[in-house]
Formats: C-alpha cells, sequence, structure tokens
C-alpha cells in the first residue's frame, strides 16, 4: 500500500506515509490563514525521510486521505456567505424558534448552570433572507398544495436582490417525498444557471438528512450551504496542488461516521470532527489487532482533549442529533467527547475566585504558548512542562523547534506563581494538575455515564501531549498503551480506515406489536427501502471507480420501545427480511444492545418495538496494520538512555536529576521505573515515582501502576 495520511489540528498537521514496507511519520505547525501550506509542508517533509522529492513521490501514491477542522474553524469564525433559506409557508420562524435546548446547545456544563447569562445563537442566516413557498406535502408523502412555481422564482429573486449567495432549501416531509424540493433546484438552476460568474450553490434537506426531524435537518442543510464554499476553496487549492504535482488517485476525506470518502461525495457537515473520529477508528482497529476489547481513545493536542469508546470490540455509540457548534444536526456520527484542554490552554487566574483556571482559551498555533517564542505572553501547559523539565528544549519537535525556557519560566512566576504566592515549580505543577484533573473528569464521565467500568478499559494515549500527561488523567484505568506513532495517532488512524459510504432513511414501522408482542409480516416495505439505498451505494461507488460487487453492505437499524424516547442503533445480519426469526434475531440483538446501554430494567416488551430509521453502510475495506510479536529482551533499559535532567516531581517535593530514555531506542522487554523521561521523536513520556513503563513484544509502549504506586495512591 503506497498511501498519505494527514490530519489537520489546531496547532499542528500530522502526516503518516506509508510506502510499500516503510511507514514514516511527520508534524508541521498548522498554517490557519491556509491550510494547504502546512498540508504541503508535510507532506515535503515526509517525502525527505523516504529521499524522495514530492514531485517523483506523489505519482507513485495510490490515496490521499485527509481529516480536516476546516469545517469547525470556519464555523467558529462565522466566515460563511449570506445564506437563504426556503422552507414552507408557514414555517419560517422554526428554525429560528428552534428546540429548547437550543439556549445551551453546545455551551460547556459550567455555562448551562448559569442560564441568566444564556442567549440563542446568532441564526447563521437572517430573518430577512428566509422565505416561505407555497406548497405542502404531508408525513406520507402525500402531495395537499401543489408546489407553486411562479411564487418561487419571485421569491428566489427577492432573495438574490438582498444579497444571498447560497441556498438552503427544507420543505416540510421533502424525505417522505422530495419532488418539490428537486423542482426548486431546477427552478433555480434555469433562473441562475452553473456556467455563470456567479455560480448559486444549493443544498436540498431531503440529500443531506433524509429522515424525519424538520429542525435537525433543516440546520443541516443550513449548515452544509454555509460551509460549502469555504470548505471547497480549501480543498480546491490543496487538490490543485496534488495534481499540479503529479497525484493521479483519489482524495478522500474522513467523515464522521467511521469512514472516508471522495471529496466530491463528501458533505460539509459530515467532515465535522473528522480528526477525533480518526484517532477512535484507529483505537478500533488496533485494539482488535492487539486483542483490546475495551478501549478508551484519549487524545491530547494543542488545543483540545478528545475522548472516544471503543466497547466490546466494536464502536457502537452514535449521536443521533449531535450538536456542531451551537446547532444541533440530523445527521449520525460517532459518539466522542471534546473540552478545551491541551498543551496550549492558557492558565489564569480567576481574581474573583482567586483561584487557578486552565482553558478552555488555547494559545493556539500562532502565537502558541510563550516558550514558542513568536509572540505569546500568557503561560500554557507547555511551558508548565517546560519549566519543570519534563520537556526539553534543545530535542522538542525533534530539535527544529527551540523553546525559550526562561520566557516560560518568567511567564509562569509573573501571571501564577506571583498572585498565588507559591514557586514557580508549584506553580507549574498546580497548572499542570488541573489539566490532567480535567481531563481525568472527562473519560470518568465518558465511561460511567454509558455504564462501564474504567478497570475494565485499556487507555490509548495520543496526540502530541498524550503520552506527556497521561500518567496524570488515566485515574484508574490499569494500563496506557502509548504507540510509536502516538503524537500522529489521528492521521494513522485515517490510514486503517474503510472507504464507507452511509445512506439513512426514515421509515417509521411497527417491528413488534404493543400487548400481544408479535412480529410485522410486513417484509415487502422494509426491503423496498432497503433495496432504494443498496441501489444508490452502488451507484455512488462504481462513479467513484470502485467495484460495487466487492464492496460490503451492513445493516443498521434505528429502534425504539414502544412509550419510550431512547433510540438505540443495532447491527443486523444480513441486508433482508423474510422470516420471523429474522425478526427474532433482530430483536434479540437489539434487546441485548439497549439492556446494556441503558438498564435490563427498561426494556418494555409490552410496549411493542418501533423502526425509527434504516441506515447502510456501503463498505470498500482497506488493508490494515499489521503489529507482529518480536521476541522479549532483558528488563535492563540502560542502553536506551541518553543521559539526564533535572526535573520536579509533586510526589517527592523536589528537582531531582531524572534519567532520560529513548523511546526508539527501547527494545521489547526492557522496562523502566518512574522518575523516568522518554524522549520521542514529537513528544516525551513522563514516568512519575510509583509508575512503570515496559516495551511489549509488539514494540508499544505500556504504563501502569507499581505495587508500591497503586498503595500509596490509594492512601
Amino acid at each position: 500500500m503506497r498511501s498519505v495520511d494527514i490530519d489537520v489540528g489546531g496547532t499542528f498537521t500530522d502526516l503518516v506515509l506509508t510506502f510499500d514496507d516503510r511507514r514514516v511519520i511527520a508534524k508541521s505547525p498548522t498554517t490557519p490563514y491556509d491550510l494547504s501550506v502546512c498540508f504541503m509542508n508535510v507532506l515535503e517533509d515526509g517525502a525527505d525521510q523516504l529521499g524522495e522529492a514530492v514531485e517523483d513521490l506523489l505519482p507513485q501514491i495510490e490515496v490521499v486521505r485527509y481529516s480536516t477542522t476546516v469545517a469547525m474553524n470556519r464555523l467558529i469564525e462565522r466566515r460563511g456567505p449570506r445564506l437563504g433559506f426556503m422552507t414552507t409557508e408557514g414555517h419560517e420562524e422554526a428554525v429560528l424558534i428552534g428546540r429548547g435546548a437550543q439556549w445551551v446547545d453546545g455551551l460547556r456544563i459550567g455555562e448551562r448552570r448559569n442560564l441568566a447569562a444564556q442567549h440563542k445563537p446568532t441564526p447563521l442566516v437572517s430573518r430577512q433572507l428566509i422565505v416561505g413557498l407555497k406548497e405542502r406535502v404531508d408525513s406520507r408523502g402525500t402531495i395537499l398544495r401543489p408546489l407553486d412555481e411562479d411564487d418561487v422564482r419571485a421569491k428566489l429573486r427577492y432573495l438574490m436582490d438582498n444579497g444571498a449567495r447560497s441556498i438552503a432549501v427544507s420543505l416540510l416531509w421533502s424525505f417522505a417525498n422530495p419532488t418539490h424540493e428537486r423542482r426548486v433546484r431546477e427552478i433555480i438552476r434555469e433562473e441562475y444557471k452553473g456556467y455563470h460568474v456567479g455560480y448559486l450553490p444549493v443544498v436540498l434537506s431531503h440529500e443531506v438528512v433524509g429522515k424525519v426531524g424538520e429542525y435537525e435537518r433543516s440546520m443541516t442543510a443550513i449548515l452544509d450551504a454555509y460551509l460549502q464554499r469555504s470548505i471547497k476553496l480549501e480543498m480546491e487549492a490543496t487538490w490543485d496542488q496534488l495534481r499540479d504535482l503529479g497525484y493521479k488517485g483519489s482524495f478522500l476525506l474522513t467523515h464522521n461516521t467511521g469512514g472516508s470518502a471522495e471529496m466530491f461525495k463528501t458533505t460539509a457537515s459530515r467532515t465535522y470532527n473528522g480528526g477525533p473520529i480518526s484517532g477512535l477508528m484507529g483505537s478500533y482497529h488496533l485494539g482488535r489487532e492487539l486483542g483490546y476489547k475495551n478501549v478508551i481513545a484519549s487524545d491530547v493536542g494543542g488545543t483540545s482533549f478528545d475522548v472516544g469508546m471503543v466497547v466490546d470490540a466494536g464502536v457502537r455509540s452514535y449521536e443521533f442529533r449531535p450538536i456542531i457548534d451551537r446547532w444541533m444536526v440530523g445527521i449520525s456520527m460517532l459518539q466522542t467527547t471534546t473540552m478545551g484542554a491541551g498543551g496550549g490552554s492558557i492558565a489564569s487566574i480567576n481574581t474573583l475566585l482567586n483561584r487557578l483556571e486552565v482553558g478552555p482559551r488555547s494559545a493556539g498555533a500562532m502565537p502558541g504558548p510563550v516558550c514558542y517564542d513568536l509572540g505569546g505572553t500568557e503561560p500554557t501547559v507547555t511551558d508548565a512542562d517546560v519549566a519543570l523539565g519534563y520537556i526539553s528544549p534543545e530535542t522538542y519537535f525533534s530539535g527544529r523547534m527551540p523553546l525559550n525556557r526562561a520566557k516560560a519560566v518568567a511567564a509562569i512566576e509573573q501571571k501564577i506563581a506571583r498572585p498565588l504566592g507559591v514557586s514557580v515549580d508549584e506553580a507549574a505543577a498546580m497548572i499542570r494538575n488541573i489539566v490532567e484533573e480535567n481531563m481525568a473528569s472527562a473519560i470518568k464521565r465518558e465511561v460511567h455515564l454509558r455504564g462501564y467500568r474504567p478497570e475494565d478499559f485499556a487507555l490509548f494515549a495520543f496526540g502530541g501531549g498524550g503520552p506527556t500527561h497521561v500518567a496524570g488523567y488515566r485515574a484508574d484505568v490499569p494500563v496506557a498503551v502509548i504507540f510509536p506513532q502516538s503524537p500522529v495517532f489521528c492521521a494513522l488512524g485515517s490510514s486503517v480506515m474503510d472507504i464507507m459510504h452511509v445512506y439513512e432513511v426514515s421509515r417509521r414501522m411497527v417491528f413488534m406489536t404493543p400487548i400481544t408482542e408479535t412480529f410485522s409480516t410486513d417484509y415487502e416495505s422494509f426491503n423496498s427501502a432497503v433495496r432504494g439505498l443498496v441501489e444508490q451505494a452502488r451507484i455512488d461507488l462504481t462513479a467513484e471507480g470502485f467495484n460495487a460487487d466487492t464492496a460490503v453492505y451492513q445493516l443498521e437499524l434505528d429502534m425504539l420501545y414502544g412509550g419510550q424516547v431512547h433510540v438505540k442503533r443495532v447491527s443486523v445480519p444480513g441486508l433482508y427480511i423474510e422470516s420471523e426469526d429474522q425478526m427474532q434475531a433482530i430483536y434479540n440483538a437489539f434487546e441485548t444492545e439497549f439492556s446494556e446501554a441503558f438498564s435490563p430494567h427498561v426494556v418494555n416488551r409490552p410496549g411493542g418495538v418501533y423502526l425509527e430509521n434504516i441506515v447502510l453502510k456501503a463498505i470498500i475495506e482497506t488493508e490494515k496494520l499489521s503489529l507482529p510479536e518480536q521476541a522479549l529482551n532483558p528488563p535492563d533499559a540502560s542502553a536506551a538512555r541518553t543521559g539526564s535532567r533535572e526535573a520536579y516531581w509533586p510526589e517527592l517535593k523536589q528537582r531531582v536529576e531524572t534519567p532520560v530514555y529513548r523511546f526508539e531506542s527501547m527494545l521489547p522487554g526492557h522496562q523502566l521505573t518512574g522518575p523516568a523521561l522518554v524522549d520521542a521523536e514529537f513528544t516525551t513520556l513522563v514516568v512519575p515515582p510509583g509508575q512503570c513503563f515496559t516495551i511489549n513484544s509488539r514494540g508499544l509502549g505500556l504504563l501502569e501502576y507499581t505495587a508500591d504506586g497503586r498503595k500509596g495512591e490509594s492512601a
């Protein structure tokens, strides 16, 4: 396999370049002003490691996969076009009224508690640019009021005269009968041709979300219309450079459904949160390879901390109405939790409460932490790591980015230590402790609220700051796993992700009749819906150059008990239903999943079971990473030791000369006990007193408590 996998984060852009039996990694500072710059910078770095020029390498590459935060960044910056919105007459205010939770959707828990200070988010489309069309379709897809085409043309001209540069269309029950939405687009194209200079993007709600939920479907269409142009420009700049340099393969974008697809087959909302999803899917595939059934995926980046879970060797936790920025949307995406905690998180004193707080504000890539010496003035978590002696200023970022320790110390002393009346070491240790406690709390909430125990999981620590802080945030998880590729793990995750399209359609059907608990026999209604999804999937895969006959088609159903609101997605064997035995097998799988997710006590068979949505995954499987076993060496790791440096350890309440090892020089079987520091190419592993670090037979690092360390923590 010859592939390029790139993950653009808020601070660094990561690369995993696979070329036959070689795999190289690289990182480059993210360039927010133009993401194609950091893309090409990190690609050139990887090509240099192979001894190739980019223009010689790219013609040999089979696939480029890209996970990006463009959607999130552009939304945060509100850098979108003036948007026009067409809906059914009488429903013009629906997206402005929103759902009740719109007041607090997307806010942190601390902000939600202060209800008096909350306001609805500023709409992406103003009321002036919302029009109602004369038409009506009912919930069964029956046309009650034909579309008034003259009305459409008049209101389209009104929107354009008032500055609309992109149009979203969401008509009532359009997913049940999309005739009117399609005709609206035809009219727009008749009035404003696609070849005109002022090309007008048009997004239809039934095409981006083909299921029930007027508000969520409308907001998805609005977000896609709002983000489409900016993402298109970002992607085109990168795509054009790749083509100019001789690349002939596919350009795939990571989807928040857990797969990837061609740029030309991707909607803007599907790219949201792509990086964390890559890390989660990498944890899923590598966890299976390593034999870990339950994995907590933790990614400590420069601006955020992301957590996801693999349970029972599967990724089965979905958000059915996820929040993008401040808006609830109708797409289904894998569940991850993100909080503002990372290497660039800013530490400050809350003068009102006279206490130290860390995050969620971040110094980002530019100017970055104070120690970067690029103009930053506020101390960050990375500054604390440098001040404590954990990160070496000389070897940071493989020695290509020397750090200014003196400035980091001065900033911590002035902004934190002096106001609190403590030493710089104590202040820096407090910064680390607070951010790690916040991370540990996020993990505990994620695990406990889903009904599991942290003790039953392994923790994968990745991102540039994962190995540096995992000893402090893993809490009750018995073992943390550190990969040689941990600093670029999200890019590594995208390299093992399958090419996957997800198709959803709403089908409200009685699966099990209430009271009698008998299964429905209306198999044809179900099977016809599935056939429609399969047909669409085959068309899309063929258009992308794949053999649709070799694809794997997987069916998932969103189901719930009568009288309840909790929907559970369940995987089912096969695609079509032909017998009662198949119905029973599907129900058994649903009851098991529902019981594990919520509780066996809320299983409500007498209330009946209802089918909400049908979900089809069309998958082109890709080659997975293999981690062969190696012979174990004696535990003595002295051959990998590179020296020592003075570091402050809160457990010892003093600075001590601490041994330093090189991760890449440690062999399977090597073991060391803290305090110790292990430098890697793009990160540093911190091993505090009471914990030990071992290289296992797969070449991975395992961080565990020593017997004395666990006793000391309990005490």
